[in-house]
């Protein structure tokens, strides 16, 4: 005798999922209007729940701007850890390691609302004090990964950090080669 097969049960997205699903709506609706311009009903639109639900997951607009700016910075360190570890793995130690985490960082900002994310980081930063406290952390945080995984001194990772803050403006402007040797030169790391 066949077993009767239970009806399929409606899989419910956990309170977590919502969550994931606003962050990234978020990173993406964000990206496009700053983090002032956008209101909040637009990132519910794009994770596809209610207003009234986003703010039960993010009780305040700023408490939703903080998680996009630290979900984006995760990304920047996850990018980091994992291309350090694999040049480690190469045998490799300081310029080269440097190097490794550039490239993993500038493959970053091919995704233009990762790259938008960072220049609204910024940006706010100067009349939104709360997303200058995370930035701050999340800049000490990143210099101490960079620091620690390259072994190298403080004129390199200061080179280092105000090349990638570099390439964020060139990216975000559209420059390329073909605009110059002004962009050929900026853009080089």
């Amino acid at each position: 005798m066949t077993p009767i097969a239970s009806p399929s049960k409606r899989t419910l997205s956990t309170a977590e999922a919502r969550r994931e699903a606003v962050l990234e709506a978020g990173m993406t609706v964000f990206a496009e209007r700053g983090f002032l311009g956008t209101p909040t009903i637009e990132v519910a639109k794009a994770a596809g729940i209610s207003q009234a639900y986003l703010f039960r997951l993010f009780p305040t607009k700023s408490d939703l701007v903080l998680a996009v700016v630290r979900r984006s910075n995760e990304r920047i360190e996850d990018a980091f850890v994992k291309a350090a570890a694999q040049a480690h793995a190469r045998g490799e130690t300081g310029e080269d390691v440097l190097l490794a985490m550039g490239e993993a960082y500038g493959e970053l900002l091919e995704d233009r609302a990762m790259l938008n994310t960072q220049v609204h980081q910024h940006a706010a930063a100067a009349s939104m004090p709360e997303v200058a406290e995370v930035a701050r952390a999340w800049f000490a945080r990143l210099y101490d990964l960079v620091s620690e995984a390259t072994g190298l001194g403080p004129e390199d990772v200061h080179r280092f950090f105000a090349t990638g803050m570099l390439l964020n403006v060139m990216a975000a402007i559209g420059a390329t080669d073909a605009h110059g040797t002004w962009a050929q030169t900026l853009r080089v790391c």
